[in-house]
């Protein structure tokens, strides 16, 4: 019976409410001059502060850009499933279809100033920060035009340009680095926030307490955003934490819980944390949202929960269909155009793979590169610490 009532908490109906003006077909390439309303689809619920409001504007060309990337991400995981399965991806391998209305809210409502760290599950983190699809698959095929050089492999996308501090292997690590950027953001005086992303499964890891206490007592720009898809590895977060309402977790710190299947719930509420971080220093973002797939490629995901149960939420709560169904209902694109869209993306997706076999494997010297600092000789040795096998300037 407990079982029962703890799946049904995670299925809540679609029921965003709309209103449009004008109504009139548009097409892809429609500006933002005609306004769209959403009310977000459940209310937020705020920890020490007071919720913003569930009414969310947009436009018809930004309904498009949120469908196409998420369909985007989504083929994109669906893809590196074959690869690992095909054995072209090797080692860890952890996907996000599922949770990508968090990566596409967050990216809403911020600039690429702010920065983001998160654990391992980071592919469409990558691309939502601009990213491309040859990147993200030479490096999980290890190949040396990936985004770290094919050197990382799927825990470990980077794009520091674009403010993107990586994925991390070690669960929790990110978010004291995260910390860390949010410090270097203040001391530079910078009006810019770190989003440091962890998991239920990290959400009582020591370190996450001793960095938040540190941004709170320094009103540091950091937004801690706990991606709760409800499951650490195969436990579910009632086995694991005593009170699972991660976002009252800070205590002394706000926060506030989000239905993070929704892109326009975490468009409004990323944008609300920003500016109270400008202000008044850390807050906590919960993510209530779901992964399709196992916790990564070695783990079916199907021994600790019901196929009923994923079933559920890819029927009623979806991030896609969401956007799909106000795309439709405003009548901005036909059900053909959508379809002929994501044949389109899966073509992208095909040909990214395709440029990326083809791309050579790092060169054997790249071992010994990015390790040391430049500049102090170092020597690396072979086994018996006397052949010398390379020297790094």
């Amino acid at each position: 019976m407990a079982l029962t009532h703890r799946y049904s908490n995670l299925l809540k109906p679609f029921s965003t409410a709309v209103s449009y003006t004008p109504s009139l077909r548009r097409s892809f390439s429609t500006d933002d001059s005609t306004s769209i309303t959403v009310e977000t689809s459940v209310p937020f619920t705020g920890h020490n502060c007071e919720p913003p409001s569930r009414t969310v504007t947009t436009t018809p060309k930004e309904l498009i850009t949120f469908f196409r990337d998420m369909a985007m991400m989504r083929r994109m995981e669906i893809a590196a499933d074959s690869l690992y399965k095909a054995k072209l991806i090797r080692g860890f391998c952890h996907l996000y279809d599922g949770q990508e209305a968090v990566a596409i809210g967050m990216e809403a409502a911020i600039t690429k100033k702010d920065c983001i760290i998160t654990a391992y599950r980071d592919h469409c983190l990558f691309l939502g920060r601009g990213g491309t699809l040859l990147e993200a698959f030479a490096e999980l095929m290890g190949r040396k035009a990936g985004c770290s050089k094919g050197k990382g492999g799927s825990m470990h996308f980077y794009k520091k340009e674009s403010g993107f501090y990586g994925g991390h292997g070690i669960v929790g690590a990110q978010v004291p680095l995260g910390c860390g950027l949010a410090f270097a953001q203040k001391y530079s005086k910078e009006e810019h926030v770190t989003f440091t992303m962890y998991g239920d499964g990290a959400a009582n890891q020591g370190q996450l307490f001793e960095a938040l206490n540190m941004a709170a007592l320094w009103d540091l720009p950091a937004i801690l955003v706990c991606e709760n898809n409800h499951y650490g590895m195969g436990t579910a977060e009632w086995r694991a934490a005593k009170s699972p309402a991660y976002y009252k977790r800070g205590d002394y710190v706000p926060g506030l819980k989000v239905d993070g299947m929704d892109a326009f719930a975490v468009k409004q509420a990323c944008k609300f944390a920003k500016e109270h971080a400008l202000k008044n220093g850390p807050i906590i973002l919960e993510m209530d949202t779901y992964r399709y797939h196992g916790h990564s490629m070695s783990d079916p995901g199907s021994t600790y929960r019901t196929r009923d149960e994923i079933t559920g939420v890819r029927q009623e709560r979806d991030p896609i269909e969401r956007i799909r169904k106000l795309v439709l209902s405003h009548d901005i694109a036909t059900e053909k155009e959508l379809k002929d869209m994501e044949k389109e993306i899966r073509k992208e997706v095909d040909e990214a793979i395709a440029q990326a076999k083809e791309i050579p494997m790092p060169d054997p010297s790249e071992l010994f590169t990015n390790v040391y600092v430049k500049g102090f000789g170092v020597e690396a040795c072979g086994a018996d610490r006397k052949e010398v096998r390379a020297v790094l300037p």
